[in-house]
C-alpha cells in the first residue's frame, strides 16, 4: 500500500504511528491519549482525548476501501484505542473486516490501564475480531521511577496486563526507554526492567534512549531531585546489562532500531543474545565511529 492515505483522510495532527505501521491503513479510532500524563512524551500535549463516532469512522473506512481494496494491515490510533468500550471497538473491527478481505491484522498502540480495565473474555472477544498486535509502553520496570514519570501503574499491574494480552492471545511489541532514570537510577532501572520482562510474556521488545523535547524537559526533571543525563556509552552499558540477564519465557524478537538509538541492533532472544552483546562491546570499544551520528537520531 502507498503511503499517500494521509491525501484523502483530514487526519487530525499530530499523527503517530509505529514505524512498521508506515505502508498500512491508518485509522484515528480516537484522538489523543486517555492518560497523557507521562512526563517524558510529548506526542499528544495539543489534542484533548476524544472518541470518534462509528458513523465517521465508517465513511472513512468505506473511502480507504475503495482506494485500497488489496490492504492486509491496519493500524488504530491515536494513543491508546485500546481503552474505547468494548462493543465499540469490536463494531469497528467488523466494519474493517468486512471492507477489506484481505485483512489479516488490526494493530494499535495500548496501556496497561487499557488491558486491566478489560475482562480476559472481552480481549478474547476483541482478539476474534482481529486484534492481534497491540505496541505496549514499559519504559521502566522501577516503580519508583514509573511514578516519577507519572506512568499511571505499577510494574506488577504492566505485568498483569501483559499477562491478560497472552492469554487473550494478543502479541505484545513493548518497548523500553534506555536512561530514562539517568545516571542516578540507571542500577535500578535496568534491574526491575530485567524482572519484568523476565516474568511477562512479550512477542517484540525494543529499546529507545530517552530523549525530551524543550516542551516537556522541565516538567520531566522536576520530578527528579538530580537528574544526570547518560552519554551514549552509559546508554550502551545500560544495554549490555539489559540482554545479559534476561532470561524471558518465551522468545523474543528484539530490536533498538528506533531513530534514537545510537547503535542499531537486531536478533531474536535469547538466541542471538551473546551474539548482540558482542557487538555492543565492539561499538563501545570502536567509539563514535561505531554509533549512529547524532544529527542524524531523532525521538
Amino acid at each position: 500500500m502507498k503511503r499517500n492515505n494521509h491525501v484523502m483522510i483530514n487526519y487530525t495532527s499530530p499523527l503517530y504511528r509505529p514505524p512498521a505501521e508506515a505502508e498500512n491503513i491508518i485509522l484515528q479510532a480516537t484522538l489523543g491519549c486517555s492518560h497523557n500524563r507521562c512526563t517524558f512524551c510529548s506526542m499528544y500535549k495539543s489534542k484533548r482525548y476524544t472518541i470518534r463516532s462509528i458513523e465517521e469512522l465508517a465513511r472513512e473506512i468505506e473511502l480507504l476501501s475503495r482506494h485500497y481494496p488489496d490492504a492486509n494491515k491496519a493500524f488504530l490510533a491515536d494513543g491508546d484505542a485500546l481503552t474505547l468500550p468494548t462493543e465499540h471497538l469490536a463494531k469497528l473491527l467488523r466494519l474493517l473486516k468486512s471492507a477489506f478481505p484481505r485483512l489479516s491484522r488490526v494493530s494499535l498502540y495500548a496501556t496497561a490501564q487499557n488491558f486491566l480495565d478489560k475482562s480476559v473474555d472481552e480481549l478474547k472477544l476483541l482478539r476474534a475480531g482481529g486484534l492481534s498486535l497491540a505496541y505496549f509502553g514499559i519504559e521502566s520496570g522501577n516503580d519508583e521511577l514509573l511514578e516519577k514519570i507519572d506512568k499511571g501503574v505499577s510494574a506488577a499491574e504492566m505485568i498483569e496486563a501483559l499477562h491478560k494480552a497472552h492469554e487473550a492471545g494478543i502479541k505484545i511489541s513493548s518497548t523500553v526507554i534506555l536512561g530514562i532514570g539517568g545516571l542516578e537510577y540507571t542500577h535500578e532501572h535496568i534491574r526491575d526492567t530485567i524482572k519484568l520482562i523476565n516474568t511477562a510474556p512479550m512477542t517484540y521488545l525494543s529499546t529507545l534512549q530517552l530523549g525530551l523535547e524543550e516542551c516537556i524537559a522541565e516538567r520531566f526533571l522536576k520530578h527528579f531531585e538530580t537528574f544526570t543525563p547518560l552519554n551514549d556509552l552509559q546508554i550502551l552499558q545500560e544495554q549490555r546489562h539489559l540482554l545479559s540477564e534476561l532470561n524471558p519465557p518465551q522468545k523474543i524478537i528484539y530490536r533498538s532500531n528506533h531513530a534514537s538509538n545510537a547503535l542499531h541492533l537486531a536478533g531474536t532472544l535469547p538466541k542471538d543474545t551473546q551474539r548482540l552483546i558482542h557487538e555492543i562491546n565492539h561499538a563501545m570499544r570502536a567509539g563514535e565511529g561505531a554509533m549512529v551520528p547524532k544529527w542524524f537520531r531523532g525521538f
